[in-house]
């Protein structure tokens, strides 16, 4: 019987990681945890807890709130508040830094009282049970575990641009900026993009969103355009069908950009959000037998979490074709943790109808299917039913007179009407939408949504409403408005 150094090794401390270790610790395996940080081109790095919790989740949606607050002003001044817009970017950086200082020690706290051994160094295959370690200062230590964990994540991706590396920044860089951004060229159409947009523009700044083909790849096109029409409307400027050449730094610091090598403008800020890259082209994989995907950076693994060698598994954005959201790698940790090392209950992860929400200026809920998804494996048995509503507070600004929120319910006619999609503009549309992710998972149908007494007056009752059946809607053609009390 081989002798290892651990039971449970976990490459990467983020919130997959972190959440498989402690499972695994809390049932009695030996364990520890190796994260360490390359700095972004930009020279950025950070703390324990990964993406979510250094330049992701966390930081976006206090920025995100913080953002909307001059509009919350204005629609609180209908209702006897003077409204005052000052805001100042190097106390919000600061602030939310501290916080996210607070998690990483928090962390570190969490693996000591756990009994995890923590290796803040850079973590690589030597042998497929035979991980190396090395540290800031290039000492190398080898140690072995019985059972190993990928859950390094991934790191945006540049795009391969001439000079974007020196001229621009990207996710890992704009939450720890002390410079408030300015003119800002966001290069993208993902939610990291248009959120990013979002939040730069409602502090005030001049925002531009460079397009090369369609908003929200992946989501609800019907509801993404929508998005995009709000943006518009708050003054965030659009270029559609149209990608950068390449990147100039110019005499005072700012960033020239070029499309086909001719100049597009010149922008404090260049921020890139393309997509994003797993890092398991970093690990050394060959030296353990695991294949990966060398342009994506992924690895791909079974229903269990395992490679192609069985005591090597993986979790979260590292792998192949499954959601890069950050309760995903957690949950999905956890239930590992709980089949190598629990005694009961051995679950495997449940990819299907995970909910999400994407905090946009308008923010947009979703679970299950969107409507062209929908279409392709209903036709005919899918119906579609819309319903706008504004929220309350909404209603005594006059700057929102055509600002709606909106509510989209798909469902399978030949199951009863069983609801399949779900998607929902709106404010607080992610506290809304963990319900009904919950409904979905219960497999609701438009009966119950109909059988449901809503909760006057909120925003959130327009979902029991909704009597305005439609198919895929032509241009031009009206949804549901919303009925007086």
């Amino acid at each position: 019987m081989t002798d290892y150094d651990f039971d449970y090794f976990v490459i990467g401390g983020g919130s997959g990681g972190l959440a498989s270790a402690k499972k695994a610790a809390e049932l009695g395996a030996k364990v520890a945890v190796a994260d360490f940080v390359k700095p972004s081109p930009a020279g950025t790095t950070w703390g324990l807890g990964g993406t979510c919790v250094n330049v992701g989740c966390i930081p976006k949606k206090l920025m995100h709130t913080s953002s909307l607050f001059r509009e919350t002003q204005a629609d609180m001044h209908g209702l006897g508040w003077e409204s005052k817009t000052s805001h100042s970017w190097e106390k919000m950086v600061g602030e939310v830094n501290g916080y996210i200082k607070g998690l990483n020690y928090g962390a570190k706290g969490e693996l000591r009282d756990a009994k995890i051994k923590y290796y803040n160094k850079f973590a690589k295959f030597a042998g497929p049970n035979t991980i190396e370690l090395e540290d800031k200062k290039g000492a190398k230590e080898q140690v072995t575990a019985k059972n190993i964990l990928i859950a390094c994540g991934g790191r945006p991706n540049l795009g391969g641009y001439p000079g974007a590396e020196e001229c621009c920044i990207s996710s890992d860089d704009i939450f720890w900026r002390k410079n408030p951004p300015g003119k800002t060229l966001v290069v993208g159409a993902s939610y990291i993009a248009l959120e990013t947009a979002g939040f730069v523009a409602g502090f005030g700044f001049d925002t531009t969103v460079m397009v090369r083909s369609i908003l929200l790849r992946g989501f609800d096109q019907d509801i993404a355009t929508k998005i995009g029409e709000y943006m518009e409307k708050k003054g965030i400027k659009f270029v559609r069908q149209t990608v950068p050449s390449k990147f100039e730094k110019t005499a005072d610091g700012k960033t020239k950009v070029f499309v086909d090598d001719k100049e597009f403008g010149v922008y404090d800020t260049v921020f890139i959000a393309i997509g994003r890259t797993g890092c398991a082209g970093w690990l050394n994989l060959e030296a353990a037998g695991v294949p990966y995907d060398a342009k994506t950076g992924k690895v791909k693994a079974n229903e269990d979490d395992s490679t192609s060698v069985p005591h090597i598994y993986a979790v979260g954005d590292v792998i192949e074709g499954l959601p890069e959201l950050t309760p995903v790698a957690i949950q999905a940790g956890r239930l590992l943790a709980n089949r190598l090392y629990g005694s009961k209950n051995k679950r495997n992860m449940d990819y299907a109808d995970i909910a999400t929400t994407v905090f946009t200026p308008i923010e947009y809920g979703a679970v299950g299917l969107t409507e062209d998804d929908a279409k392709k494996k209903f036709g005919d048995n899918m119906v579609v039913y819309h319903m706008l509503n504004k929220p309350l507070s909404w209603g005594l600004n006059s700057e929102r007179e055509d600002d709606y929120g909106f509510f989209k319910v798909i469902c399978d006619k030949s199951q009863d009407e069983k609801v399949v999609g779900i998607h929902l503009l709106g404010p607080d549309a992610g506290e809304v939408t963990q319900g009904l992710a919950l409904a979905m998972k219960a497999g609701i149908t438009k009966d119950d949504l109909d059988n449901c007494v809503g909760i006057h007056p909120t925003f959130a009752e327009a979902i029991t409403t909704m009597y305005k059946e439609t198919t895929l809607k032509k241009e031009g053609e009206e949804v549901s408005k919303p009925k007086s009390c």
